[in-house]
């Protein structure tokens, strides 16, 4: 597959399509769309976004599952270089209230009901569009669902626009540049409110071009997009590293193992993205044994070794293992699909084309030598900056344009980083600093363990002491006294686990992404030891 000439999400639609008109580009539900039927239909919704009254550097925001018409909207979108703003269908009132209010959208997109959530009651809860809380909102376009008030059926569209010219859709097509910001994606803000990360037309086609390059994806390639499309895994990374390429992104709407078993199996689907919680659901769904997932072979995850492995048990065999930030155009350091197993569970491989890695101590910002952990400093493809958030754009670049991630690492002499967790999770017992992850890496070596997380406590002496929270695998049994006997054997005396906690899956708590979150479960430790101690 040759490198797309194209800068800008329209342009690479249409280089795309007239490689392979016929191409299938969109399988999602009752639908299966190629490039030419994709690209037709996104012209004919972008005259009716015209027509409606959307236009160039507006704000759109997408709150629905993965349906195909979340990606025609994402193409219509951006061809007449408004900005999509996709939306957790996660979100509460107080969540959505605040996306839609920062970002400025003049536009939102929804369906009505999903996941058990009414979006279209959260709405009405913040007012609805005017309101004193979302004064900017002028527009609400309402997907599968009877519109409410001054709401707009998405049907509507098709035809709304067939008075519009192609030439003047056209005229909106090349207008747009690389430079546009194309994306603004909202971080999970475990801690804070979220921040509004912009990603620019250039960068997600040469950044996502490079991605795919490293899972050495072609055309026959199918993605299983069980992840969800807000998150930029999904619609910044899967989605255009397989679209570079000219493959197919095969939707399932809402994730649910056995179905998910079922359509990886159906499409024959060729491209894995997921997270730890994902495979090991897959993985334990009572269909896996009689689901025929030889068609998988390559794509992205994260995690320990004992997850990547965990991917490659499911027949994933040439997975890649990333790291990267949303900040970073998805990853900055991919694996090669080709490398050797141990390079790719315990690495996360070598910087992508355009990007560079320094490693540096925290305190002094002084370059570090090759094998030595500090903090990871990533320059190249980055976001432009945060939307409308100067203070926070000041303190996520240094004088010479990297971005300061707050992630742990090192770089080996064979040029691969190994990323080591997160500045803000290292504990600091008696002086000395503990890395969680090479705790966590050794407790998932003990054969009862299925999931471990390692967390600080305040302590009066300590400054902090090491606390680890582990699920063990179903059937199994080890008492903390034996869990913390066999941390002894692999770690120094400082870094082994004071105390322990035993939890079920379901106890975790996790954000809209499915990433645990430390900072709650060190609250929940602390609020069980002060009980305990009362």
């Amino acid at each position: 597959m040759a490198h797309p000439r194209s800068r800008t999400l329209p342009d690479l639609l249409d280089e795309i399509t007239a490689r392979d008109p016929a191409h299938e580009l969109i399988v999602g539900g009752t639908e299966r769309l190629s490039y030419a039927e994709t690209r037709a239909r996104a012209r004919r919704l972008a005259k009716g976004f015209l027509r409606l009254g959307v236009r160039r550097g507006d704000k759109v925001a997408l709150l629905m599952g993965n349906r195909p018409e979340w990606l025609v909207i994402d193409f219509a979108v951006t061809m007449l270089g408004g900005t999509l703003v996709p939306i957790s269908t996660w979100s509460r009132a107080r969540e959505l209230g605040y996306v839609l209010d920062h970002c400025d959208a003049t536009t939102l997109i929804t369906i009505a009901r999903f996941a058990g959530q009414d979006y279209l009651g959260l709405l009405a809860e913040l007012g609805g569009p005017g309101s004193k809380r979302l004064p900017k909102l002028s527009r609400v376009v309402v997907v599968d669902g009877e519109p409410r008030g001054p709401l707009t059926a998405f049907d509507a569209l098709w035809d709304l626009g067939a008075a519009v010219a192609d030439a003047e859709l056209d005229a909106a097509r090349r207008a747009v540049t690389p430079n546009d910001v194309a994306y603004i994606l909202y971080t999970s803000g475990t801690t804070s409110t979220p921040k509004g990360v912009q990603l620019a037309h250039g960068g997600l086609v040469e950044n996502m071009w490079n991605i795919g390059e490293r899972q050495h994806l072609t055309p026959a390639d199918r993605m299983w997009m069980g992840i969800s499309l807000f998150w930029s895994f999904g619609c910044a990374n899967a989605l255009l590293a397989v679209m570079t390429h000219g493959g197919t992104i095969v939707l399932q709407e809402e994730l649910e193992p056995g179905a998910a078993l079922a359509l990886i199996e159906r499409e024959r689907c060729s491209v894995y993205y997921g997270t730890p919680n994902i495979a090991l659901a897959l993985t334990e769904h009572p269909d896996r044994a009689r689901r025929d997932l030889s068609s998988l072979r390559t794509g992205a995850a994260i995690g320990p070794p004992p997850a990547l492995q965990m991917v490659m048990d499911l027949g994933v065999r040439e997975i890649c293992n990333v790291y990267g930030l949303t900040e970073t155009y998805g990853n900055c350091n991919v694996t090669d699909a080709h490398d050797p197993e141990d390079i790719r569970t315990t690495t996360v491989g070598r910087p992508l084309p355009g990007m560079e890695i320094r490693i540096v101590d925290r305190e002094t910002r002084r370059p570090l030598p090759t094998g030595e952990v500090g903090e990871i400093l990533v320059r190249g493809h980055l976001t432009p900056g945060y939307y409308k958030d100067p203070e926070k754009n000041a303190a996520a670049f240094d004088a010479e344009g990297f971005l300061v991630t707050g992630d742990l690492g090192a770089i080996g002499d064979d040029g691969r980083l190994r990323f080591r967790g997160r500045v803000k999770e290292m504990v600091k017992t008696g002086g000395i600093n503990v890395a969680p992850l090479e705790v966590e890496e050794v407790l998932l070596g003990h054969p009862a363990v299925e999931q471990a997380y390692v967390v600080g406590l305040p302590d009066a002496r300590k400054e902090e002491v090491v606390a680890a929270v582990v699920v063990l695998r179903d059937g199994h049994h080890a008492e903390p006294d034996a869990l913390r006997a066999f941390c002894k054997q692999a770690l120094a005396a400082f870094k082994v686990p004071q105390e322990f906690r035993l939890m079920r899956r379901d106890e975790l708590p996790v954000t809209a992404t499915g990433k645990v979150q430390k900072f709650r479960l060190a609250e929940m430790l602390g609020r069980a030891r002060d009980a305990a101690s009362a």
